[in-house]
């Protein structure tokens, strides 16, 4: 991170320094972009990492979906047993150096409003900063989504988040309730039932996958997240439209053991578990529970931008590309269709070279 004052008034200002974030700082520099003077990249962490440096300790590199590298300079692990809460944050600070990106951190930015000369004014606890445009790059994980169930406050155990989770042995000995369908579920389930008992409950069954996940297959779980954001909706995960591979060991080792055995959402929380109404199908039931755990995904980090009023009546925002719909200036990074680590990288340098022939044509394009 380049310690070069920053000027209040460039081409580009960059929200988060996060894969998305990174990867639009890199494709601005590629493009002719000045450093400090043409774009900036506003941080609100403390140190580089993004999202990454919260991660729960066990998490390893062997374990994670793959860690893509970031474009410009690929990332060698030296052990894939090395925890990701160490070694990403390493290689995204690595990257601010090698490429001597304008990062400034911390900074939390608050709101982002039009101005009446027709820039934007990004206010943050640092101060404002004037831009001809903005890339959001914020991510999710500073939006941890929890349910609402009736009984939820009268709940005696400990409820926690994702983003709470730091390892098993917090719940040693105990009754686990872990809700969600995705990965971060499954694989947390598999490692806090080796030390606690568990149950799993799901609002849709799993679907699993046993095939191979292509790329042509990736391109068509992708090409669904953005028919949502095209039309206005709320972007959904690209494993919500993929499935859980059951060739993912985490998930294998949990399916040998019956760790795996999901029951449908429960109809309310009580003070010592969570309780199911009778069906057709199936008596009422109770779970005692200790601690229940909600890996139940995140929303987009976007509130700041709530002054430009881009929400659209489906409750999300309507894209055109990485650009929001109506407005070339604006262009959100790591939304949607582009959360994904190679989806960021790919969103990024596509936003820059947008930018690049709106704002400065004159620009020769990078060799």
């Amino acid at each position: 991170m380049s310690s070069t004052p920053a000027p209040r008034d460039v081409d580009v200002v960059v929200i988060g320094a996060g894969q998305a974030g990174l990867s639009t700082a890199y494709g601005l520099l590629r493009q002719g972009f000045p450093p400090h003077t043409g774009f900036v990249v506003l941080d609100a962490e403390a140190a580089p990492g993004g999202a990454w440096q919260h991660r729960w300790d066990s998490l390893t590199l062997g374990t994670t979906h793959r860690v893509h590298d970031l474009p410009g300079l690929p990332f060698v692990p030296d052990d894939g047993t090395a925890p990701a809460v160490e070694a990403v944050p390493t290689y995204f600070a690595e990257y601010e150096r090698h490429f001597d990106l304008p990062v400034l951190r911390p900074v939390r930015v608050r709101a982002v409003r039009r101005t009446a000369d027709d820039r934007f004014r990004v206010e943050s606890d640092a101060g404002t900063w004037t831009a001809r445009a903005v890339v959001n790059a914020t991510g999710t994980w500073t939006r941890p989504f929890v349910p609402r169930y009736p009984g939820q406050e009268t709940f005696h155990g400990r409820q926690l988040h994702t983003v709470d989770y730091r390892s098993p042995e917090a719940f040693r000995g105990q009754h686990v309730v872990v809700v969600g369908g995705g990965s971060s579920a499954t694989q947390l389930l598999g490692e806090i039932s080796r030390v606690a008992s568990t149950t799993w409950v799901t609002r849709r069954v799993p679907v699993w996958r046993d095939d191979e996940f292509d790329e042509d297959a990736g391109r068509a779980a992708v090409a669904l997240v953005e028919e949502a954001v095209r039309e206005g909706r709320r972007p959904g995960s690209v494993v919500g439209v993929t499935g859980l591979s059951t060739n993912t060991p985490y998930i294998r080792d949990a399916l040998d053991r019956g760790v795996l055995d999901r029951l449908p959402m429960f109809d309310r929380i009580t003070p010592d578990g969570v309780e199911w109404d009778a069906t057709d199908t199936s008596p009422a039931r109770s779970v005692r529970a200790d601690a229940i755990l909600w890996a139940t995904g995140f929303r987009a980090a976007v509130g700041h931008l709530a002054p430009l009023q881009l929400r659209s009546p489906g409750g999300g925002i309507r894209m055109d590309g990485t650009s929001v719909a109506g407005e070339p200036r604006i262009h959100l990074v790591g939304y949607g269709p582009s959360a994904s680590t190679i989806g960021a990288n790919r969103a990024g340098q596509s936003a820059a070279r947008q930018l690049r022939r709106l704002l400065r044509p004159e620009l020769a394009r990078p060799a």
